[in-house]
């Protein structure tokens, strides 16, 4: 790798160089003028119909429910209190699923205002919601629940108008090749995979999780998604990179970027081969899995702030639920979701079409363009007018840069209410009023004709 001018001055002013004298300048200053330009970057891509429509769907449930599930202590227990193989098998004896009914599901999802629904099929522990057809009778057919799970899920969906994705690990801790022999492995996941893509009509989309157990394996990840483009060629693929590469750009089928458990960072496409989509996944409380004794949940304010902040990037939000030991959605995180539910009546259009458009505002503020129309997001408004006690934002002057467009009106969503603006350039300082009495939307969205 070639000295940069600032390693070179380094060195010089520590003193490694006084020997050489002015010599040591002459050769700084020419590896400056040797220096290339930057290529600049290419083109943004125009996103492929099946990428385009999932950033449209904007909001999704991720549903984590197996045998865990009727532990109540998270997704990973099996793993973190090392439970046996065989001892962990026997919850199959006593999995029921008496509560799941995936059209009851489907309808919170979608007064919840979520278009889809992503649910593990299979997770780490091995076991599968679907019928493997003589794959392996570790399956929902083979417990006492006695029915193709994912088949009444994918029913459910479209009774409900909800597109249906699937959730499949690639890690598996109960299956005996996974360590013994990688590539026999491999024949059972993808074969697995192939159940999936053949049994359900047209699916959504595959989110699979746990390439990074095995990091520098061949996953063989070319036969995978080629299966899955040959029998499913509109759904999305999906591969989550884990807590710490979040946004990382993988395989070249890849549709989407993940973003576990932490807020999207805005991508600079240009120049990609392809335009890839990005998602934030995360949890209600602690734990995918139900976790009984997990009091640490998410508000309705939350909920809302985290779409509002996926959005303002162009992501999707993918909030996860965990089921009970029966399948239901627990009442929290079902009431949770419907109020949210109740605040996307209201600010549906830029929540759904929206997308960035170099607007930006003070703070957590920002613009969307919604098929030619801009919506302005507002936070921390609180009630009436004039700065609330402790707040650094209120009520008042908000500027917003790079507004472009002529400005005739700027109007809240929530009560039609026309705001006092003032247009310099591209520079639009609108002053915000605060909530009538009565009112909180946490954001508030204003329409700019």
């Amino acid at each position: 790798m070639r000295p940069t001018r600032r390693d070179m001055l380094k060195t010089l002013a520590g003193g490694t160089a006084l020997a050489w004298g002015g010599s040591f300048m002459h050769l700084a200053q020419a590896a400056e003028q040797s220096e290339a330009p930057a290529e600049p970057p290419g083109p943004v891509p125009e996103p492929e119909p099946r990428i385009e429509r999932f950033e449209r769907m904007a909001y999704g449930m991720f549903i984590h429910w197996g045998l865990y599930s009727l532990l109540g202590r998270g997704e990973w227990v099996m793993n973190q209190e090392k439970i046996p193989a065989n001892e962990y098998r026997r919850l199959r004896n006593i999995f029921t699923a008496s509560d799941f009914d995936g059209r009851t599901i489907a309808g919170i999802a979608r007064r919840a205002g979520q278009k889809y629904i992503t649910l593990t099929t299979r997770h780490h522990d091995g076991f599968s919601l679907y019928d493997t057809r003589g794959l392996t009778d570790y399956d929902a057919v083979h417990s006492p629940a006695a029915r193709d799970l994912v088949e009444d899920f994918v029913e459910g969906c479209r009774a409900e108008g909800i597109s249906p994705f699937f959730y499949h690990t690639t890690l598996d801790w109960d299956h005996p090749d996974f360590d013994a022999d990688f590539d026999a492995y491999l024949d059972y996941l993808h074969a697995s995979v192939e159940i999936l893509c053949t049994q359900y009509g047209d699916i959504g989309g595959f989110w699979f999780d746990g390439n990074w157990s095995k990091a520098d394996a061949d996953w063989k990840e070319d036969r995978l998604y080629g299966m899955i483009r040959e029998h499913q060629p509109e759904a999305m693929i999906i591969n989550n990179t884990g807590l710490h590469k979040r946004g990382h750009v993988g395989h070249p089928e890849i549709d989407s970027t993940t973003f576990e458990q932490g807020r999207p960072e805005p991508m600079d496409r240009r120049g990609m081969p392809k335009y890839i989509s990005a998602e934030m996944c995360q949890t209600m409380n602690m734990h995918w899995g139900i976790a009984k004794n997990d009091y640490n949940y998410m508000s309705v304010q939350d909920i809302i702030e985290n779409l509002c902040a996926c959005r303002k990037v162009g992501a999707n939000y993918l909030l996860n639920v965990g089921p009970t030991a029966e399948g239901a959605i627990p009442d929290y995180e079902r009431a949770a979701l419907e109020r949210a539910g109740q605040w996307l009546g209201l600010h549906g259009n830029p929540i759904y079409n929206g997308k960035p458009c170099g607007v930006a505002g003070p703070g957590a503020d920002f613009g969307l363009d919604a098929d030619g129309m801009l919506f302005l997001f507002v936070h921390h408004l609180r009630l009436g007018h004039g700065q609330q006690a402790g707040e650094v934002q209120g009520p008042g002057p908000r500027m917003f840069t790079g507004v472009a467009r002529d400005v005739s009106s700027v109007t809240w969503l929530d009560t039609g209410e026309d705001l006092e603006f003032e247009k310099d350039g591209s520079n639009l300082n609108v002053t915000a009023t605060g909530f009538p009495y009565g009112t909180n939307t946490v954001v508030r969205v204003a329409r700019v004709s």
